[in-house]
């Protein structure tokens, strides 16, 4: 019976987030061939962040701080960003032989003051037990307080981990692992996370950063699952079980 992986692409390994460009395609190329020679002994469940596809659009229109009379065209304009970055992931994985298809956020979940707060991850569970690769990106979502929100890819890990049943987790990101004074953290708890001196990203990022990513792994370790954050060039290793030199979360 195969492995089912929860996995998280880092916006910033799929896209240049910091100069404003375009999708990496050969990056994605590359990741697309790396979870094809797996695909006899995995089954994966994507998920991947927005990079500057979808970060600068919800920043420009303040789509972070809510919904008002003056911003609703910054719905469709971040979600329209988002889907053409989740439409190349999609396109790399199909051009190595994988079914793939995405699934939008904007059409399946609800959020409160700015906390993903429900998500029918049913046909989640069924793409993924038909072998189908279902790919999820962070979006924009409405809300019930702020009328919409940004939900980041790390909310979208938990929320799936927490609902589905997935063996291992795994975030791909372009550093090696959660870095303190330049060195990585090999295992973080709630314990250890508390002195934790970690860096905010320099580029446009409305979803937490770094910092983002370890507070809802750790209200995931909470219910008793242990991820990693590793290196994309450690992809392989990570899907192969072996060790991948990066960051293990636990509770």
């Amino acid at each position: 019976m195969k492995e089912v992986l929860l996995v998280k692409l880092g916006g910033s390994v799929i896209t240049d987030k910091a100069g404003g460009g375009g999708i990496d395609n050969a990056a994605l190329a590359d990741i697309g061939k790396v979870f094809a020679a797996h695909n006899d002994r995995i089954s994966v469940i994507l998920v991947h962040g927005a990079g500057s596809y979808g970060h600068p659009e919800a920043r420009s229109h303040h789509l972070d701080k809510g919904l008002d009379s003056n911003n609703k065209a910054g719905i469709f304009i971040t979600h329209r960003a988002v889907r053409t970055l989740n439409d190349a992931v999609v396109n790399a994985l199909r051009a190595q032989g994988m079914e793939a298809v995405g699934i939008h956020p904007l059409s399946a979940c609800i959020a409160d003051n700015g906390n993903l707060q429900s998500f029918d991850s049913e046909p989640v569970e069924l793409l993924a037990r038909n072998g189908i690769v279902p790919v999820l990106h962070g979006d924009v979502v409405m809300d019930r307080s702020r009328g919409a929100c940004i939900v980041s890819g790390d909310q979208l890990v938990r929320c799936l981990a927490e609902s589905l049943n997935v063996d291992r987790i795994g975030l791909a990101t372009d550093v090696a692992g959660v870095l303190d004074g330049g060195a990585v953290v090999p295992h973080i708890d709630p314990v250890s996370a508390s002195s934790l001196v970690i860096g905010e990203s320099g580029t446009t990022d409305v979803t937490g950063g770094m910092r983002g990513k370890i507070n809802e792994l750790l209200t995931l370790a909470e219910s008793g699952a242990s991820s990693s954050i590793f290196h994309i060039s450690r992809l392989g290793d990570f899907l192969d079980g072996r060790d991948h030199g990066g960051t293990v979360v636990t509770r």
